[in-house]
């Protein structure tokens, strides 16, 4: 006659096999498992930052996101990954015409490198390394305000193009037409920064937190909280409410940066409340995120004006 213990023990004994057996069917994949900060390298030996996210669906398949140069980031309905090998397409995000993107690469310890056969037939090779954590269990001690600009001149920024349109006008740092994009040359870690913007109608910009993670800067009056809309994280957070205002007003950001978190204040309302930002932006500068970077503001997209550009940096 079987006991109650028997039984039990029995249906343990079977969940047990089920576990060992899930964890056995899930180990490989954990080697590719993760977020890979990425360095894609032309013919011209030209770099720029790319990024890509691998999760496990279920206990034999992954999927996951991809960031370019430029765009958003963009989902990965499939990862192939066998061996050391992982490999993944995605179709064109701007031109349905265009090919897929193809990524090629082999994985060697926290390490890939590999090849993406680009839409334009341009065979370009790519360094992946794991993204640090950037955690942080302190709560940041904030130092003295700094003036990043000067409302005088373009002193304490450069532009990253060969033709600078931005200039200065009455305390404003104006970029009147698409054009460079324009930097600081000063670094941060942890910030808090506040910065005062206006655009003319149906224009865009963006600020960029350690020259990596977009803030998105658009003409969104009226619209819905989107991914690609003000105050957004571009592709990746979109805010809580939408508090623009109208076309040819002045608005303001306050941003505060520790490690990924992020916390966003547009017009005086909070609308990204300390999320966790995954990875770099498109447009970024780099993908070295465990560096510090600068601020970065977007002149490519039609004219902009910034003003009381402040940051507060943590010690």
């Amino acid at each position: 006659m079987t006991t109650r213990f028997q039984k039990f023990a029995s249906i343990f004994s079977a969940l047990c096999i089920i576990g060992h057996t899930l964890s056995a069917q899930l180990a490989p994949i954990k080697h590719i498992e993760g977020r890979w900060d990425i360095t894609v390298t032309g013919k011209d030996g030209k770099t720029s930052p790319s990024w890509l996210e691998v999760n496990h669906s279920g206990v034999k398949y992954l999927n996951g996101h991809f960031v370019g140069s430029g765009g958003s980031a963009r989902p990965i309905s499939r990862i192939n990954f066998e061996g050391d090998r992982v490999s993944f397409s995605i179709p064109p995000q701007w031109d349905a015409a265009e090919k897929d993107l193809v990524v090629e690469g082999v994985l060697s310890g926290d390490k890939i490198t590999g090849t993406m056969n680009t839409p334009n037939g341009e065979i370009m090779n790519w360094v992946g390394v794991r993204a640090p954590k950037l955690n942080s269990t302190r709560t940041p001690v904030w130092g003295a305000p700094i003036k990043l600009f000067n409302g005088k001149n373009l002193d304490g920024w450069q532009a990253t193009g060969a033709n600078n349109q931005w200039i200065v006008e009455n305390g404003i740092l104006k970029s009147p037409k698409s054009g460079s994009n324009l930097r600081s040359t000063q670094t941060f870690n942890d910030f808090k920064l506040h910065v005062e913007f206006r655009y003319p109608k149906e224009s865009n910009s963006g600020v960029y937190l350690r020259g990596r993670y977009e803030v998105q800067v658009t003409d969104s009056e009226g619209r819905d909280p989107l991914k690609d809309q003000l105050g957004a994280v571009y592709g990746f957070i979109a805010p809580l409410e939408m508090p623009a205002k109208p076309a040819g007003e002045w608005q303001s950001f306050d941003i505060t940066l520790v490690g990924r978190v992020v916390t966003v204040v547009l017009n005086g309302k909070t609308i990204i409340y300390k999320n966790e930002i995954p990875g770099i932006t498109g447009g970024a500068l780099d993908s070295n995120e465990g560096e510090p970077g600068p601020i970065f503001f977007q002149g490519d997209h039609g004219p902009i004006e910034y003003r009381n550009i402040v940051i507060t940096p943590a010690k």
